[in-house]
C-alpha cells in the first residue's frame, strides 16, 4: 500500500502547472499495479548536494526533470542576488552529451534570466574546463555545467561553479543548499524568461581557451621533440571530442588518433556500460586501437571532460593503466 503522503505529493504535481506529457506519466504511475516507481519518484525531494544536483531522469520530486532543475536554479538565483546585491550578475552555462541536456541547460538559462541574471550560454556543448575558463574570462559570478559526470546514462544533473572557476565550496555550497530548500513547489519558480539577457558564447571562444592552454605547457621543447608520438584519444561519446585533440595539437603533437566508434556525442553511451574512464571496460576500444597502430599513449575522458584516464605502452608492448 502506498503512503498517502506520496499519493498527495504526486497529485499535487498532477494538479500543478506542468506539461501534459508529465501529467500523463504521473497518471500512469498512480494507476500502475506496481507502486515501486511511484514511491521512488515522489517519496522525497531530490537533494541539492555540495556539488550540485544529480539523479535519475523522470517525472517526480525525486527525479531530474525541467521542474526540479527549475526549482534548484531558482534557489541558486536567489543566493546569487543575495550574495552580490546591487551588482550586475552573470552566469555561464554549458552541458555535455547526456540525454535532455540541451533542454535542461535551456531551462537553467530561462529561470536565471527570469530573475534578472545575465547568461553566457555556450552555443555548442563544451567540456567542464572550458566553463571554468569562461567564468573567469567573462567575469561571471557563477557557472553551471549540466551533466551527471561519469554516471550511467539514466542519470543527469548539474554542477555549480563560483566566480573563481572552481566548484562551489564552503560557505557557498551550504548556503546555496539552504536557498534551494526554501523552494517548496513549482509555483515558487519564476519561469518568465528574458531572452534579452541571454548571450551566446560562439565557436571563436575556443581559440581564446586554446591560447591559454598552450601557456600551460611545462616543456615546449620536449613536446616538439616528441611531436610524432602516437596518441589515441576517446571522449567516450562526451563533450571533449573536439577540444582535447585541438589542445594536443597546440602543444605540438601531430600524430593523434581518435577512436571513431566513440567520437560522436551520444547520451546513450552505446559502446560502454558506464562512461567512466576509470573503468577498464570503457577503455577497451581505445586500447584495441592503440595496439593496432602501436600507439605510445592513450587518453580518455568522461562525458563532461573533467577527468581522464591515461594508458601507456610498457616494455613488453602491452598496455598498462
Amino acid at each position: 500500500m502506498t503512503d498517502s503522503s506520496i499519493i498527495n505529493k504526486a497529485e499535487a504535481w498532477l494538479n500543478s502547472n506542468i506539461d501534459e506529457k508529465s501529467k500523463q506519466e504521473i497518471k500512469d504511475l498512480l494507476n500502475a499495479p506496481d507502486n515501486t516507481d511511484l514511491i521512488d519518484s515522489f517519496y522525497k525531494d531530490l537533494e541539492f548536494g555540495t556539488g550540485g544536483l544529480r539523479g535519475l531522469m523522470g517525472v517526480g520530486s525525486n527525479r531530474i526533470n525541467v521542474y526540479t532543475i527549475g526549482m534548484a536554479t531558482q534557489g541558486l538565483a536567489n543566493y546569487l542576488k543575495a550574495s552580490f546585491p546591487g551588482e550586475e550578475i552573470s552566469l555561464a552555462i554549458t552541458h555535455d552529451s547526456r540525454i535532455n541536456n540541451t533542454l535542461f541547460a535551456e531551462t537553467t538559462a530561462n529561470v536565471l534570466t527570469a530573475n534578472g541574471i545575465k547568461v553566457k550560454y555556450f552555443r555548442e556543448m563544451r567540456p567542464t574546463p572550458m566553463l571554468s575558463y569562461a567564468i573567469r574570462y567573462y567575469g561571471c559570478q557563477s557557472g553551471v555545467m549540466v551533466t551527471a559526470s561519469h554516471n550511467p546514462k539514466e542519470y543527469n544533473g548539474y554542477k555549480v561553479y563560483w566566480d573563481d572557476g572552481g566548484q562551489v565550496v564552503s560557505p557557498h555550497d551550504k548556503n546555496i543548499i539552504l536557498e534551494v530548500l526554501k523552494i517548496k513547489s513549482i509555483d515558487d519558480v519564476n519561469w518568465n524568461k528574458n531572452d534579452a539577457l541571454k548571450e551566446y558564447i560562439e565557436e571563436d571562444f575556443d581559440l581564446f581557451y586554446l591560447n591559454e592552454v598552450k601557456k600551460l605547457s611545462m616543456s615546449p621543447l620536449t613536446n616538439l621533440a616528441e611531436k610524432d608520438m602516437s596518441i589515441v584519444f576517446s571522449p567516450i561519446h562526451g563533450a571533449s571530442g573536439k577540444m582535447v585533440p585541438a589542445a594536443l595539437k597546440v602543444f605540438g603533437f601531430e600524430n593523434i588518433h581518435v577512436v571513431k566508434e566513440q567520437i560522436e556525442p551520444d547520451g546513450n553511451f552505446p559502446t560502454v556500460k558506464y562512461p567512466n574512464p576509470e573503468e577498464p571496460e570503457a577503455l577497451d576500444l581505445s586500447i584495441k586501437l592503440a595496439k593496432e597502430i602501436n600507439a605510445e599513449l592513450v587518453l580518455a575522458c568522461d562525458p563532461d571532460g573533467d577527468r581522464y584516464a591515461a594508458v601507456v605502452k610498457n616494455e613488453k608492448a602491452n598496455t598498462n593503466c
